[in-house]
């Protein structure tokens, strides 16, 4: 099982671009998603989760009401749509994902997930 990510670049503060993260495989149905962010020199940060059927949602406090996630799993697809870009945003943004049968509830944890994508880098300039 693999996840990719994409849609990362460079953008002005303000911006919304919107990541993607595809799986592999056809189990996508099965994992639940989070999505992470890395900013220089700090350590991996939770960003937002989404159930496997997308029921529910959870977001940390500095992207709540500005960034969603969602998610086709008849595409195997999740998605991190990011409004209002801020230059604190600027990070390495990392999916992963998390079989229902492991799942501990521990959603903000980056023990929780059994799979992790490669990254992508969010540049936002003011």
């Amino acid at each position: 099982v693999q996840l990719q990510a994409s849609g990362g670049g460079l953008v002005q503060a303000g911006g919304s671009p919107r990541l993607s993260c595809i799986m592999s495989v056809r189990a996508f149905s099965r994992y639940h998603v989070g999505w992470f962010r890395q900013a220089p020199g700090k350590g991996r940060e939770f960003v937002a989760f989404i159930t496997w059927s997308g029921s529910n949602t959870y977001y940390t406090d500095s992207v709540r009401g500005r960034f969603t996630i969602a998610r086709d799993n008849a595409q195997n697809t999740a998605y991190l749509q990011m409004n209002s870009l801020k230059p604190e945003d600027t990070a390495v943004y990392y999916c992963a994902a998390d079989h229902q049968a492991h799942y501990s509830g521990r959603y903000q944890e980056e023990y929780e997930y059994d799979v992790w994508g490669q990254g992508t880098q969010v540049t936002v300039s003011s």
